[in-house]
């Protein structure tokens, strides 16, 4: 069986997958296969199992092998396709989108939209209080979506009115962001230092 999983929602689409794969698989990179590559993917067994578990990433972004997926139909093994994009107005994707199933995972509405712009606000009077505020969200916000909110709240707060605080602010969120993708300590913590700063810069 083959399912398709598309969307920007990274995290729900592989638990997704997950859920229907289950927890071991083999993965496969689509970019630089071709269609001779196909019979074995799709039919070939190993010597360990007759039925396989394949995760396919970006199958439809190489359109010469996207369009022979109708001919792999039969296919015994358990198949997901990984997509971040989808394009709808292909041939192959009207071929196929009722024989088998597509499943979107569209960014959620983030329910604690207003509560994140506001946690910068306190930031700015109280650090300790955005602190704790932000550990009541923790559990259902990504810190690194979170992190590029709080850069808006910044760039915002300094395009109206662009004092030495708001120019410090913005160059904090700088070396937090190199640290982000430098090092193994936990985001949230270093988001938590960031807002306890900031109301004495």
């Amino acid at each position: 069986m083959i399912k398709v999983f598309y969307g920007d929602d990274r995290k729900r689409a592989k638990q997704a997958i997950e859920r229907y794969l289950g927890a071991e698989y083999e993965i496969i990179d689509c970019e630089e296969l071709t269609s001779l590559d196909l019979p074995t993917i799709f039919r070939g067994t190993t010597f360990f199992a007759d039925v396989r578990k394949i995760l396919l990433r970006d199958f439809t972004a190489n359109k010469t092998i996207f369009e022979k997926l109708p001919e792999y139909l039969d296919t015994k093994h358990d198949i997901a396709l990984f997509e971040t994009k989808l394009d709808k107005r292909s041939n192959t994707y009207k071929t196929l989108k009722d024989k088998i199933e597509f499943i979107e995972f569209a960014p959620q509405k983030n329910q604690n939209f207003s509560l994140v712009f506001n946690i910068y606000g306190t930031a700015k009077r109280d650090g300790k209080k955005a602190v704790e505020m932000l550990r009541q969200i923790e559990q259902d916000e990504d810190p690194i979506m979170f992190f590029g909110l709080l850069v808006s709240s910044a760039l915002k707060d300094f395009n109206l009115k662009q004092g030495t605080k708001e120019k410090r602010a913005l160059e904090e969120l700088s070396k937090t962001d190199l640290t982000l993708k430098s090092t193994s300590i936990q985001p949230w913590l270093l988001i938590e230092s960031f807002l306890l700063q900031l109301s004495s810069l």
